[in-house]
Order: C-alpha cells, then structure tokens, then sequence
C-alpha cells in the first residue's frame, strides 16, 4: 500500500465530564499542530454552548463555533453549535437541522459518520468521557472507512461508559490516558496513510444523508432501511427500524443506538409511573370524598370505602418502588 495520504482532521465526541477532557486536550495540542480539529459535545439543546471560548484560552489552537459553508482549515478547532448537527462534507462544515439521533442535535455520530465519509484514511475518530454508547457507531464508521480510532483512558474518565462500550465493541485502535492525549494525537496526525481502500457503504451514506436534511424533509424508504424492530420512537411515537450496525431509525429520521433507546425507555416508563401514581392519589380521594357523602353504613358507601383503601393501597407499592429506584446509587441507573 503507497503511504502518500496524510492525516488531516480528528474528530472528537464527548458528553458528560466532557469538558474537562476537552480542556485538557485543548491545552496540549501545539499551536503548529498540522490537522484540523472538529467538536462535538453532547449538551442540552437550547442552551448556547460557550465551549467554543472555553477551548481557545485553554491552549495555542484558535477554538471558535463551526459557521454554516466554513472550509476546514489545519490548525483550527471547531465547536458544534447548539441544536445543529455539524456535518462534514468536501472539506467544509455544514450545521443541519436533521433529526436528532438518541435525542441530540448535534449527534456525535453524526459529525463521526461524516467524517469517514469525507476524510476517509486522513481521520482520527476520538471518543472522551461520557455515559451510554453514543459515538460508538461512528468510530465503527471512521474506522471501516480506514481512519484510526482512540479513546481516552476510561480509568481517567469521570463518566466511563462512552470509551468503555467503544473498547468493547472491538472499534478501538487506542487507549490514551488524558495525560499523553496530546503527544498521541500529535504522533497519529504526523503519520502518513495510504489512500482510501473500503467500499461503498449504502447505509453509513443514507444516514449521512438523513442528518444533513432539514427536521421535517427528511426523504427516504423506511422500508428499505431495515426489518421493523417491534419498539416505537421516544421522540415521535413511530416505528423504529434495525438497522445493520444494531441501531435504529424511525420513518421520520431519528435515530437511537440500543442503549440510548434503552434508557429512553426507561424515562417513559418512570413517567408513566409517575402519572399511575397520581392517578391512584386522586381516585382514593375522589372515592374518600364519595364514601363521606353516602354514609358508611350503607352499600354504596362501604364500596367508595373499600374503592378508596384499594387504591391508597396500590398507590403505597407504586410509591416504595418508585423511592427504591431514586435510592440506588447514580451509577446504577445513569448507564
């Protein structure tokens, strides 16, 4: 194979205990580090991220927010912006309003996918500390497009999870402690690569195509996609598909990995809970309220009664349960 390909992007995801890892890294890279750097932290949407301001103190590198048609240039860190997914595409950003993938926009795995799209061999893939297994499918794709991939250390990590299910899914070519991340990175960014040698991939590039349509046109087969899964979307309530990496994708775009729809559902079922409770709270009042008026020692009144101590009583289980699961330590239900 002709070494005649240099690196020239890495692409970095991180989410909870991100910003610290990021800082980190910022702060390492030397000010003639010769590729571009892309962002993506997964972050509540609304909020306006000042990360971007955050990572240009923290080091040589000039740290700003990705613009919508912005060439990529070498020696530049790039930060998604707040509610847009950054795309990657013919060496320059685009910021999209696609449907989010495990309820974020910007997606790590959006901006991974695109990358292996674009850069092929010239990308590093980085996942740094974060929960659940967002990033994984998209270090999975910069690798089958011939890029390397890297995680930080999860003994370093304050949240494992992201770096963890990545090592485990075998997608991993690194395992960086944070104290060496930037004389890693600089030592893969220096190396030389042959050219591309994958195949096409029909589904990495319809997904790619998905997170950079707009939020309600997106334009694609569901049905050719995959099998019905038999699970419904959080975000829209509609059919999800399986797709071939193991994730899913429902008619109108949204994508979930197993374990983000795992805990999705999760939510759901807390809250349904939640609702059963109150459900519960309000009926024994309502029967309390109907047994009073008829008189207890009638018929009527003693079936409010006994309507009332049944409900008071299923509320009692629903309510130790739901006090037992907000006991558990964090890590027992965060991941």
């Amino acid at each position: 194979m002709t070494l005649d390909t240099k690196r020239e992007i890495v692409a970095v995801g991180a989410s909870a205990g991100g910003v610290q890892a990021l800082i980190s890294m910022a702060g390492m890279l030397p000010r003639d580090f010769p590729v571009a750097v892309v962002v993506v932290l997964h972050f509540s949407g609304g909020a306006k991220s000042a990360l971007a301001g955050i990572l240009d103190r923290a080091g040589a590198l000039r740290a700003r927010p990705a613009e919508n048609g912005e060439p990529i240039e070498p020696g530049v860190i790039y930060v998604a912006s707040t509610d847009r997914h950054l795309i990657i595409d013919d060496r320059t950003a685009y910021l999209t309003d696609g449907p989010t993938e495990s309820g974020h926009r910007p997606s790590i795995n959006a901006l991974f996918r695109s990358v292996a799209l674009d850069y092929g061999p010239a990308a590093i893939g980085l996942l740094l500390s974060g929960v659940l297994d967002d990033g994984v499918a998209g270090l999975a794709a910069i690798r089958s497009q011939g890029g390397v991939t890297a995680v930080q250390d999860p003994a370093d990590c304050i949240f494992p999870a992201m770096p963890t299910n990545a090592i485990h899914a075998g997608v991993v070519d690194h395992v960086i402690p944070l104290p060496e991340l930037g004389a890693a990175l600089s030592k893969l960014a220096a190396e030389q690569v042959g050219q591309r040698q994958a195949q096409p991939d029909a589904n990495l590039e319809l997904e790619n195509r998905i997170a950079r349509g707009a939020k309600f046109a997106v334009d694609f087969d569901a049905d050719k996609v995959g099998q019905p899964a038999g699970f419904s979307c959080p975000d829209c309530g509609g059919t999800l598909m399986t797709l071939s990496r193991g994730s899913f994708r429902c008619r109108i775009g949204h994508g979930w990995t197993a374990e983000a729809l795992l805990k999705a559902q999760d939510v759901e079922v807390e809250s349904a809970l939640w609702v059963a409770l109150r459900s519960l709270d309000e009926k024994a009042k309502l029967s309390e309220t109907l047994a009073d008026r008829a008189g207890a020692a009638g018929a009527l009144g003693q079936r409010y009664a006994a309507s009332a101590k049944e409900a008071r009583h299923a509320a009692q289980v629903l309510r130790d349960h739901l006090s037992q699961v907000h006991e558990r330590p964090p890590e027992a239900v965060s991941e």
